[in-house]
């Protein structure tokens, strides 16, 4: 069978059993809409949890980063693994303790507060659609190349999925349509980067073909890349470019960003007891590992498969793989010397941004545009980072099932976590907003349709952001996490560990947290692109840092404004106490 017949096949039965759940587990009541009625599995918990946090931006961005950005790619890997066992040990059992539906509901009551309350909830949905952009953008490339739509209509697509069962099913539907998730992503990543390995290595474990040698060569595979990317004209590939203070900054943000992912802690609402939320965390570290320990070494493949596939070939000859991603847009070839070959080496093909093709075709039957050519250097390729996963397979030239069964699992990342993104926002609309603020008095069956409602709403929206993205996807989720960690993460630290901060206190850091990163991000991302270099940067910190600065300045406004006002009162000091018990 044809490559797209097999992921027409691959994907409609992926969508046929996340439908067949989502109609299995409907929700019938708010906490089956909320937590899925606390009844979750451990370990299902610990898979679902897998599923909602890696994302698309682990499945297909990451890698790619990876692949480009070598040695420097490794803040991604730091901060979001050490980010999860953070939260995993610091913050979910005492959250699971507390015993409500929604992050700022431990917010309102802890801060004793329908103002903290609201705060919590605006930062929260600015968080979860900033990270939600990035999964349907992910969404969309995926259908785009391989079902052949465009970009635009594959987002609608994955909109009108992700509305079945996360509007149907709720907490509890997404829950174990997470699950089946799981099983397809992990499965769809393992099995190429299996394959690869042992093309390039002989070595059918990756994570060890990683550091093993070149089949049929006494030369290590990541001494052949340092040399490869040295000769043309890169950074070694084991070298780093960035200072160490924005890497520092970057893996911070990461961290304290993941700790502070409300639909991440969510997850740890679902299960019956304290004891099992642990128990889910050690399981969902041991499923993210698979992916994560797996990541480094489908980005070198991914990068020697790409130099070797294209250097110095003739464009009209370059493999079908090249030509495919091209007629998307996420490719492009600028002919600078018009000698009809393909050279790929440092520096920017354009002198500004992604490619903006026009109808026209080139002499060698290339897809022209109408972007100014960067004569600076001689690199005559653009490629979007965020396709290197999906296109390995393609690369390494490996069997059709292979191509489809990755486009089913890296549509399984992206829909699982927009999913459980969705979810977190319509419950802070319904619960948080109308329930324990606006209108306190409504029925559980009004709150229900409200909480269907503002899914709904809250699908059209991240459709819209997934059309038109801020960046690639994982670097889009870095921006969602320097949020998270210069706002929630903060408030939830201080409501737990902290007996003396206010309500005060606790709004100011997170207005202020809020104020100075996302004004940092969209100066530098927004309005004024051309100055988002390490020369106008303060301190040398690039936005995909900043939140970690932003979470100090969280914490010192907090400490500051708390001391101008009285201290929580009693019944919060006994909460406080009551969660710190094991």
């Amino acid at each position: 069978m044809s490559t797209q017949a097999l992921t027409y096949l691959f994907v409609g039965m992926s969508f046929v059993l996340y439908i067949g759940i989502a109609i299995w587990s409907k929700a019938k009541s708010t906490s089956d809409f909320y937590v899925a009625g606390k009844g979750v599995n451990p370990v299902a918990n610990g898979m679902a949890t897998a599923a909602d946090w890696m994302s698309a931006a682990s499945f297909i961005s990451m890698a790619g980063l990876i692949a480009f950005m070598g040695k420097d790619g490794s803040v991604y890997l730091m901060g979001w693994t050490g980010g999860y066992v953070l939260l995993a040990l610091l913050l979910a059992p005492y959250l699971r303790k507390f015993g409500q539906y929604t992050v700022p509901d431990f917010i309102g009551t802890r801060y004793y507060s329908k103002a903290a309350r609201l705060v919590a909830v605006v930062c929260l949905i600015f968080i979860s659609f900033t990270y939600v952009a990035g999964q349907m953008r992910g969404v969309g490339i995926v259908f785009s190349r391989f079902l052949e739509v465009d970009i635009n209509l594959g987002v609608i697509i994955g909109m009108i999925i992700v509305f079945f069962y996360a509007v149907l099913g709720g907490m509890k539907g997404i829950t174990y349509t997470q699950v089946a998730q799981y099983c397809v992503l992990i499965f769809a990543y393992l099995v190429p980067a299996i394959f690869i390995s042992i093309l390039i290595t002989g070595n059918p474990i990756p994570q060890l073909g990683f550091g093993d040698t070149v089949v049929n060569s006494s030369t290590y595979l990541l001494d052949k890349l340092d040399q490869v990317t040295v000769d043309l004209g890169f950074v070694a590939y084991t070298e780093s470019i960035k200072s160490n203070i924005d890497i520092f900054c970057i893996t911070g943000a990461l961290m304290f960003g993941t700790a502070g992912l409300p639909h991440v802690i969510v997850r740890f609402f679902t299960v019956p007891r304290v004891s099992d939320a642990r128990k889910s965390a050690g399981y969902a570290l041991i499923f993210i590992a698979l992916l994560y320990t797996t990541a480094p070494a489908v980005g070198a493949f991914a990068r020697m498969n790409f130099i070797d596939s294209i250097q110095d070939s003739e464009y009209s000859s370059a493999p079908a793989w090249f030509k495919n991603w091209e007629n998307i847009g996420l490719i492009a070839w600028n002919d600078k010397n018009s000698d009809g070959y393909i050279h790929y080496s440092a520096g920017n093909t354009f002198k500004e941004g992604r490619p903006n093709f026009i109808d026209e075709i080139g002499e060698s039957g290339e897809r022209l545009t109408s972007n100014l050519s960067n004569f600076s250097n001689q690199n005559e390729v653009y490629i979007d980072k965020d396709i290197m996963v999906l296109a390995n397979p393609e690369i390494a030239n490996l069997p059709n099932w292979i191509i489809a069964l990755v486009a089913a699992g890296a549509l399984a990342a992206a829909l699982s976590t927009a999913a459980g993104l969705l979810l977190v926002i319509s419950s802070s609309i319904s619960h948080d907003l109308l329930k324990k603020t606006f209108k306190p008095n409504i029925t559980e069956k009004q709150e229900l349709f409200y909480a269907r409602c503002s899914a709904a709403f809250a699908i059209l929206i991240a459709g819209l952001f997934g059309i038109y993205p801020p960046g690639f996807v994982a670097q889009v989720v870095a921006f969602a996490f320097g949020l998270a960690a210069a706002t929630i993460f903060p408030a939830l630290f201080l409501g737990i560990f902290s007996k003396s901060t206010n309500k005060e206190g606790a709004i100011a850091g997170m207005l202020a947290g809020l104020a100075f990163t996302s004004s940092y991000i969209i100066y530098f991302k927004f309005i004024n692109p051309q100055l988002d270099n390490s020369n106008f940067w303060i301190g040398s910190i690039s936005p995909e840092g900043i939140g970690f600065i932003g979470m100090f300045v969280n914490f010192f406004i907090a400490f500051l404004v708390t001391k101008f006002f009285a201290n929580p009162p009693k019944e919060v000091n006994e909460l406080i106490q009551t969660i710190r018990q094991p």
